[in-house]
């Protein structure tokens, strides 16, 4: 009987450790080298955000060497040799779109290089079908080199959110609605400047994750040589349980946004873009040369470094 008992009080304490750990998530993909041809498909739109960009297929991107896979790494990247004259399109570049899409889910992005470069403007993010009423999600992205990073949220009208919470981040905004804001959205700046831009790539990179539950949208950063990694995180685990990780850099709940209403299911973008209303706008403020356009058009060889190395990105369910 009395072994009985201190199973029964094993169990216990086991089934209250879980409780306490939180929500618990499975790996259901693991993208890494050519896997990423696989998953994602190249878009070619006209740049949303008005920038000096052509984005091309899967065909043309190989044939200039814009992307490239190998063993544990995927490089997306944008034309580093032409010279452009204002009555071309825009500076090749790419962007992708993954066929699945998610909606209660853990992404973690392993990133050992990003864009940078005066008039640069890369993201990964996560989008809705039907912007901005599904929402879209801002992981990584910044302008002109310029850090730390900044994730961001746009929606449709009336979702706002507290300007206390439990992030170490520092809250830029309270009303998410895009519009509203001029798409600035509810986004929140980073306190570590190896989150982006040239110190990111001098520390060889990083782990991004994004949390995404009924009821709140986590990011989290950690530095490659930082100490705080999560094994789970660092050592790609099979299950994970992000409520272990200590506190997210950026956080957004449903007080004040329904977010049934206001995300629908997404997919995972990644995209260099150059100028725009972002990295355009601010471009004098930069500290860089020229206007953007003409920077852009007549500076190849300034984005040799315009590029993402990815090891990997891995979805728990």
């Amino acid at each position: 009987m009395k072994s009985f008992n201190h199973y029964i009080a094993a169990l216990l304490l086991w089934m209250i450790s879980r409780v306490l750990a939180g929500q618990t998530y499975s790996k259901s993909l693991d993208i890494t080298g050519a896997g990423f041809y696989n998953e994602f498909f190249f878009e070619t739109p006209r740049d949303p955000t008005h920038g000096r960009v052509e984005y091309v297929d899967q065909q043309t991107a190989q044939q200039h060497n814009l992307t490239y896979a190998s063993n544990g790494t995927f490089i997306l990247r944008a034309d580093y040799t032409t010279y452009l004259t204002p009555s071309d399109p825009g500076r090749k570049s790419v962007r992708i779109k993954s066929h699945k899409q998610f909606s209660t889910y853990v992404a973690i992005f392993d990133i050992r290089h990003m864009p940078v470069g005066c008039g640069t403007w890369p993201a990964v993010w996560t989008l809705g079908n039907d912007w901005p009423n599904q929402g879209e999600i801002d992981i990584l992205e910044g302008v002109n080199s310029v850090s730390p990073n900044i994730a961001s949220l746009h929606t449709g009208s009336n979702c706002h959110m507290p300007p206390a919470r439990n992030m170490t981040g520092q809250s830029m905004g309270q009303d998410c609605a895009a519009y509203e804001t001029g798409n600035d959205g509810c986004g929140v700046q980073f306190v570590d400047h190896a989150s982006f831009g040239d110190l990111f790539n001098t520390a060889q990179g990083g782990w991004y994750a994004v949390e995404r539950t009924t009821s709140d949208i986590k990011v989290y950063f950690w530095s490659r040589n930082d100490s705080s990694v999560p094994h789970q995180v660092g050592w790609s685990y099979d299950i994970i349980e992000p409520d272990t990780w200590g506190q997210p850099v950026a956080a957004w709940s449903n007080e004040k946004c329904d977010f049934a209403n206001h995300f629908g299911p997404h997919s995972i973008m990644v995209n260099i873009a150059f100028c725009g209303d972002w990295a355009g706008a601010v471009y004098s403020q930069s500290g860089c040369p020229d206007t953007c356009e003409n920077f852009v058009d007549t500076n190849p060889g300034s984005f040799y470094h315009a590029y993402f190395d990815f090891s990997g990105i891995r979805i728990y369910t």
